[in-house]
């Protein structure tokens, strides 16, 4: 604080003004004499010895306050704790250490709500059974607070399945749904440790279906969704309610061997239907992974998933707005010197674009999600020169790379989650375009093409396409082709852009003149002629010369090339039209 007094005051009278004051207001005092800018005095205020003779402390009050708090951290009935061993889970307390440390390296920073449903239970009340479980709720099951995990701050919710299963009720509820109000508040993101078997039945007055009731957890999963990273790990069967919070995060994990989620139980679904079938078979990670797509990633236990979560953060900003973290580049794993002999020349010749991948992004940082659903199209993380970049590439190696509903929806959500999080978007084309055929009309080939091509046009982040070799039909318009605004499109020497390839082109154009020719040399002759005419109409040389494309660059220089293209463009601006929203997603 500055203090002015006036002309005439010594320096030994100031001096006694700042020590005066720095001592009865505890701040830092400047006496200034006059219009000085230099202060005549400072001082500090007095450090506060406490009394040496000071015996006062907690008391008994406290002490039976902290014996309430321990019985509460100690969870639900101990015969519920002695069964967690066998499914290989943790007991949630220990799950918490895991995550966030214990002892000196304590990361969590405070919990909220431990006294939920305590109801005035003490444990040496005469008339209360310990295992009673009706009468006994520590935190009502549901444990909500904020903690520090691998030097990022989150909010963060978790399940004790020792009380009633992890179940739902009324203020665990309102713990769940005040911390989801106060992420959307501070912008911090969101972990959801997911063990629960779905709402309280017994106890649904009141909390099912209320303004701010268990559906409010999926409108502020709404509200959150691209505003904060929400990121869920599931260690036991998420029914019902429950198994919503899985699918609107933006990241899930499964456990191998634990997890599963579904909308009604094993035993619900004979009910209702009759089918006979098991936890696991109904909604377990091999379901969620391959075929509905709901699992990002499948950890082998618990250890892992914390393992998994670790690196995913790495890629990712707190919050909406925020550019993700960049790291300290490092060279790639192998020589992009080789990545003109890894392309092969034939078009139908499968590679694996990993290889690729090793060439062009830094060592260790390829990060895939949903590696089992959808593989035709690889969507993963990866750091170019220290830099997160969300990659969308045909695997040549699954089907040649086309592009079937599973592979478009899995795009197209990628694409979606990258441009809420401003993480720079790198497409690698080989593909000879959207599948074809009766099966994926009714598995909606269309309706998910769309989606992936929408996507494609509305995101704003930085986009570099490399056409990599064959670049067919429609797939180059879901692939970040020259229409759909990419800072840049690039080619390799490999590259074709054409409305299909030269196979099918000679099939549907010549098949009538070909047939014709009665001699089957002349016949191989006229068709070898033909795919070659055609290939020069859509050999990407071709494609530079028209400027339908930015530059053809050598394979070597790719990585240079796109280390100085993502940099140049990192401040792009890019705006959509003035609308409420788009009708695709």
């Amino acid at each position: 604080m500055k203090v002015h007094v006036g002309q005439g005051a010594t320096e030994d009278e100031a001096s006694a003004i700042a020590s005066a004051l720095a001592e009865h207001l505890g701040v830092d005092i400047e006496v200034h004499v006059g219009d000085d800018a230099d202060p005549a005095a400072t001082a500090e205020p007095p450090e506060i010895d406490y009394p040496l003779d000071d015996d006062l402390g907690p008391t008994d009050r406290e002490a039976a306050l902290r014996d309430e708090i321990d019985d509460i951290l100690s969870g639900g009935p101990e015969k519920y704790k002695q069964r967690l061993p066998e499914q290989g889970k943790l007991f949630v307390r220990d799950r918490l250490d895991l995550w966030f440390g214990d002892g000196d390296d304590d990361g969590l920073l405070f919990e909220d709500g431990k006294f939920a449903h305590f109801d005035g239970w003490h444990p040496e009340s005469p008339d209360v059974d310990e295992d009673d479980s009706d009468n006994r709720l520590p935190a009502d099951g549901l444990i909500t607070g904020a903690a520090e995990f691998e030097g990022r701050e989150l909010h963060f919710m978790a399940n004790d399945f020792t009380v009633k299963a992890g179940s739902m009720a009324g203020r665990g509820v309102e713990k769940f749904l005040r911390m989801q109000q106060r992420a959307l508040k501070n912008g911090k993101p969101v972990l959801y440790l997911m063990d629960s078997s779905g709402g309280r039945i017994d106890e649904q007055s009141g909390f099912f279906a209320n303004r701010e009731g268990i559906g409010k957890y999926y409108y502020n999963h709404s509200m959150l969704s691209g505003r904060v990273p929400q990121i869920c790990v599931l260690y036991g069967p998420c029914i019902a309610g429950a198994a919503y919070t899985p699918v609107f995060a933006d990241f899930t994990i499964m456990v191998e061997g634990m997890s599963a989620m579904a909308i009604a139980s094993p035993r619900m679904v004979k009910m209702v239907t009759g089918e006979d079938i098991d936890m696991q078979d109904l909604g377990g990670p091999s379901v969620h992974a391959k075929y509905s797509g709901s699992a990002d990633l499948v950890a082998r236990d618990e250890a892992h998933a914390r393992e998994l979560v670790e690196q995913l953060v790495t890629y990712l900003p707190d919050k909406a707005g925020e550019k993700p973290p960049k790291s300290e580049p490092k060279p790639p794993k192998y020589s992009p010197d080789g990545i003109d002999e890894l392309i092969p020349e034939a078009p139908n010749r499968p590679y694996d674009v990993f290889d690729l991948l090793d060439r062009i992004a830094d060592a260790e940082s390829v990060f895939e999600l949903k590696p089992e659903y959808g593989p035709e199209i690889v969507t993963a993380f990866c750091r170019i020169d220290g830099r997160p970049v969300g990659v969308v590439a045909n695997q040549p190696t699954q089907r040649s790379g086309a592009i079937f509903p599973d592979a478009a929806e899995k795009a197209a959500e990628f694409i979606w989650t990258c441009d809420a999080y401003e993480i720079p978007l790198l497409y690698l084309c080989d593909t000879p375009g959207f599948m074809a055929g009766s099966q994926v009309e009714k598995d909606a080939i269309l309706e998910k093409g769309k989606k992936f091509i929408y996507a494609t046009s509305s995101a704003t982040v930085p986009k570099q396409t490399v056409v990599v070799r064959k670049a067919y039909g429609a797939g180059i318009y879901a692939m970040g082709g020259p229409a759909y605004d990419p800072e840049s499109v690039i080619g390799l020497p490999s590259g074709e852009i054409g409305i299909m390839g030269p196979e099918a082109a000679i099939n549907a154009v010549y098949a009538n003149k070909l047939n014709a020719i009665d001699d089957p040399e002349e016949r191989a002759k006229r068709e070898q002629e033909l795919r070659e005419e055609y290939r020069r109409d859509i050999d990407i040389h071709r494609m530079a010369s028209e400027v339908v494309i930015d530059e053809i660059v050598p394979p070597s220089s790719l990585r240079q090339e796109l280390v100085n293209r993502f940099a140049f463009y990192e401040t792009v601006e890019k705006s959509l039209p003035d609308k409420k929203h788009g009708t695709i997603l």
